[in-house]
């Protein structure tokens, strides 16, 4: 598109004088801008749009222009030639301009749609993810339901149904207890697999997450560690702690008490989270820093529940079903260390965007 000049348009703002030179007719301006190759369509809507606005506001003598090209005479301002019209139907064709208007419904119509087609996407991924779950909810709670009432049958001869349910609790804990005679360390270790694998699906139902749609791969981790290090420690610590304190007098419970509450929860709240971080693949300098942070407050939060817990299991509680007692127990506090566990990691993840931000707007080459 051809314009003016800011040379020409400031010889045609200065007021008329009798002996001023003649200035040069518009057309032969406009064939030199044309010629020039370096003179491109961007520039000169530009330069027009300028030229536009300057005659506009500063109410200027315009001269009248004579071209063979369809223009608006009126107050000398040229407002539309026929090339002009072919270049601005293809710019309609191709950014959305229709009549001189921007018009977004080529766009609106195809992001809506990747919207939709994205939702769609998201809405299946959740439902085969709550399909996924609620089978290995319904297979681990068919499989432990069966096992725990057909304890008796090779007994069920001439039994009735209410024979079965009543002596099934009986039967397993003498099974229970045989299985402590022969393989102590391992069927501790099934216990507490089983009960950090509840208590963290405990935890993010209470996160607000539906019934079936945990985290699979979170609940996986915390079933791990309580399976390969809690029942085998705990079984190792209890008889530590009997032989540590040989005696019958009144103070050893209070004593074995505040031993646990000190040693013993702050050695395995800090393998409890060491080993999560680990199996997050997180960095030791991330790991140092959450246990760093949650060292004290876990700890002293532990004071408010486990003291009362343990004056049933140091005081009332066999030595070999210490553990099942505190694993019933551990439900409540697992609940709370994977909720804080998962907070900070959470936190730290949505808190490294927002920190490396600045550096990169910090590197980023200035704006010429």
């Amino acid at each position: 598109m051809a314009s003016l000049s800011p040379q020409t348009l400031l010889s045609l703002s200065k007021p008329n004088k009798p002996n001023s030179k003649q200035l040069p007719s518009h057309a032969s301006l406009l064939s030199k801008l044309s010629q020039n190759p370096n003179f491109s369509i961007n520039k000169q809507r530009k330069l027009n749009s300028w030229v536009v606005n300057s005659v506009g506001n500063e109410e200027l003598d315009v001269l009248p222009v004579q071209s063979q090209d369809l223009t608006d005479m009126q107050e000398g301002v040229v407002v539309g030639r026929e090339e002009d019209g072919e270049l601005a139907s293809q710019v309609s064709q191709v950014s959305g301009f229709s009549d001189g208007t921007l018009s977004f419904d080529g766009f609106s119509s195809a992001s809506s749609a990747s919207a939709d087609e994205r939702r769609g996407n998201e809405e299946m991924e959740r439902l085969i993810d709550r399909t996924i779950n609620a089978t290995i909810v319904l297979a681990v709670g068919t499989f432990a339901i069966t096992k725990l009432l057909t304890i008796d049958q090779d007994y069920w001869h001439g039994w009735t149904i209410y024979e079965i349910v009543r002596y099934a609790p009986l039967h397993n804990w003498t099974a229970y207890e045989e299985v402590l005679k022969t393989n102590p360390v391992l069927a501790k270790m099934v216990i507490s697999g089983v009960v950090y694998s509840l208590g963290d699906w405990i935890a993010q139902c209470f996160e607000g997450k539906p019934l079936f749609e945990f985290d699979r791969t979170r609940m996986f981790r915390s079933g791990l560690v309580g399976f390969t290090l809690h029942g085998s420690l705990s079984h190792y610590y209890y008889q530590f702690c009997e032989e540590l304190f040989p005696f019958q007098d009144w103070w050893v419970v209070p004593a074995k008490v505040a031993f646990d509450q000190t040693a013993w929860a702050a050695a395995w709240n800090s393998i409890y989270y060491t080993v999560l971080g680990l199996l997050r693949l997180e960095s030791p300098f991330s790991i140092f820093s959450e246990l760093k942070a949650t060292f004290w407050p876990m700890l002293t939060a532990g004071w408010k529940l486990w003291p009362f817990a343990h004056l049933v299991t140091y005081g009332l509680v066999p030595v070999e079903q210490r553990l099942l007692w505190v694993d019933c127990v551990e439900l409540i506090w697992v609940t709370i260390l994977s909720t804080y566990s998962n907070e900070k990691s959470e936190a730290r993840i949505a808190e490294a965007p927002a920190e490396a931000k600045p550096c990169l707007l910090d590197i980023s080459p200035p704006k010429e």
